[in-house]
């Protein structure tokens, strides 16, 4: 419901807008850019769609072999210790300990749709141990939190639009995101701590949580040392060499567990077909109704009183036009993805608004959507302080995603 009145809004105020323009400005013509952004607009939504085919079908497909290689049991051994911990509600080898941790470690590895419905399952395992069925756990909080901090090592999406949009260097936003996608993680980790009064310093959470805080300060370090023209080089280097090494280790540990990698491949591939071309309507959707928003003037008007707000506090406002991305985010992950696009078709796709857009759509997942999702599918109704954590992740996410922006390509 929350998605169609966003989608509804976006043409009722653009008809609000050029009402405006045409009445007390004088411009007539704003209606023809209206109905030519529609056609515009519909028309990129194919062109990303049909250009994202091949790509999709690349990484479904070694997604798929990593699958069959048992490389997220792999990470969800890694994190069982840790998550035993922070979930004591949930007994001693039950079945949700399992799916949460595999849940997780797909979203590490960015295998989305062996995600959802491991997070699916996770959920139902979790409300087994419920007692109050439409009150959600505490188990169930952080389990939510987690997934809409976008806890995630391999944004290989972002790097896949941005190729289609013909970036010069697809991968260059890969660090800005890991940055911003860690702060969004660590604030909804220790948000959902204060809330639930667990126990951080158990020694084996703080060596998790520890050891990957002095990754993240180590690398700061090292980052702290460049120049901005190395900073954005190296992230570039950095993401490159990792995917690389990501596609070397998927199919030796395929070849190694003689998973037959071609055919696992390939039942991936068509799986990013069907997934690209599922795309289109969503896509159709969304872009039209920001191109005809855009069109009408009202998005222009938002960003310039948005900007106005800004300068009056002395800060710079170069952020500014990737904030509807931001301001998206939370609410709806194809409205905000459809942002991002828009942005990058009208400042380019390497631009600073563009490319901040980016590291945005990166940091966080969309929490009400996450939320309706997951807590939808088991009837919960009363979320706790669900919301409110994984808001703050938000913020911390897009906050970080901005200041990082600004560090290696303002």
């Amino acid at each position: 419901m929350a998605l169609s009145l966003i989608w509804a809004g976006f043409f009722f105020v653009a008809a609000v807008a050029a009402l405006y323009q045409w009445l007390w400005v004088g411009s007539a013509d704003v209606f023809s850019l209206m109905v030519d952004a529609t056609y515009e607009m519909a028309s990129l939504a194919v062109e990303i769609s049909i250009g994202l085919i091949g790509v999709l079908c690349l990484w479904m497909g070694l997604f798929r072999i990593a699958e069959k290689a048992g490389l997220i049991a792999v990470f969800a051994r890694l994190l069982d210790p840790f998550f035993r911990r922070l979930m004591p509600g949930v007994p001693a080898g039950h079945a949700a300990q399992g799916s949460v941790t595999m849940n997780l470690a797909a979203n590490l590895l960015g295998l989305d749709n062996a995600a959802t419905p491991m997070g699916l399952k996770a959920m139902q395992d979790l409300q087994e141990l419920n007692v109050r069925k439409e009150t959600a756990t505490d188990a169930q909080i952080l389990f939510l939190v987690l997934n809409t901090s976008s806890v995630t090592l391999l944004p290989v999406t972002i790097f896949l639009y941005r190729a289609q949009q013909g970036s010069a260097d697809p991968t260059a936003v890969f660090v800005p995101i890991l940055l911003a996608t860690s702060a969004s993680t660590l604030t909804g980790l220790l948000s959902v701590a204060w809330f639930q009064r667990l126990h951080v310093r158990d020694p084996v959470v703080l060596a998790y949580v520890g050891g990957f805080a002095l990754i993240m300060a180590g690398l700061l370090t090292w980052l702290a040392q460049l120049t901005p023209e190395e900073l954005s080089a190296t992230s570039g280097l950095i993401g490159n060499l990792v995917l690389f090494c990501v596609v070397i280790a998927f199919i030796g540990a395929g070849a190694w567990r003689r998973v037959g990698v071609y055919d696992r491949f390939i039942e991936g591939a068509r799986q990013g077909f069907d997934v690209a071309v599922g795309l289109i309507p969503y896509l159709v959707a969304m872009l039209v109704a920001i191109g005809v928003f855009r069109a009408s003037g009202a998005m222009d008007a938002a960003i310039a009183m948005l900007a106005a707000a800004v300068s009056a506090l002395g800060v710079d406002t170069g952020f500014v036009d990737a904030l509807p991305t931001a301001l998206m985010k939370p609410l709806s992950g194809s409205g905000a993805r459809a942002m991002m696009l828009e942005t990058m078709n009208t400042h380019g796709v390497d631009s600073f608004p563009a490319t901040l857009a980016a590291i945005v759509q990166g940091s966080t997942e969309t929490t009400f959507y996450v939320l309706a999702v997951y807590f939808g599918s088991v009837g919960i109704r009363n979320v706790r302080h669900a919301v409110t954590c994984g808001l703050l992740a938000d913020a911390a996410g897009i906050a970080t995603a901005i200041a990082v922006g600004y560090w290696f390509f303002g």
